[in-house]
């Protein structure tokens, strides 16, 4: 796992045109399941990185990360990135993020989908093909989509 902070990050997320989207409610409870499901609708998911768009709440579980993989304390905010370079890594690092509640995009390699989460609960995976958003673990799991909502970037 790395930690850098990387100028306009966040702004070239944005930039991205995503066709579809899809919005679920992910309750801290939670996080585990959600994210497993998540992952393994994926299974060529090796690397990812999160961008942190803003710090709501202290970072304590993305802070603890860190300090398992050794990385000096960094401070957390705009434009901060994190890179998981495992598989295992990346769960950690979805799950880490989306339990500290910050505002954060999250970009799997190979990039299918993208994903926006923010402190509400609310996570949106972004895709630019139908095929790519696959949610269908997430429904089998009974997590719930909200329907009808767009998110801006």
């Amino acid at each position: 796992m790395t930690a850098s902070e990387v100028s306009g990050s966040l702004k070239r997320f944005r930039r991205t045109t995503w066709r579809f989207q899809r919005t679920f409610l992910t309750l801290p409870k939670d996080l585990s399941r959600f994210v497993a499901a998540i992952v393994s609708a994926q299974e060529s998911m090796e690397t990812a990185y999160v961008v942190i768009d803003e710090v709501v709440f202290a970072p304590q579980r993305l802070g603890a990360l860190l300090a398992k993989h050794f990385l000096p304390p960094v401070q957390l905010v705009r434009d901060s990135v994190l890179t998981a370079n495992s598989r295992g890594e990346v769960a950690e690092l979805l799950e880490a993020s989306l339990a500290d509640g910050i505002d954060f995009a999250f970009v799997p390699t190979p990039k299918p989908f993208v994903i926006y989460a923010d402190h509400d609960e609310y996570t949106t995976l972004f895709a630019n093909t139908k095929s790519n958003l696959s949610v269908s673990p997430l429904l089998k799991s009974e997590f719930k989509e909200i329907q009808n909502y767009e998110r801006r970037l």
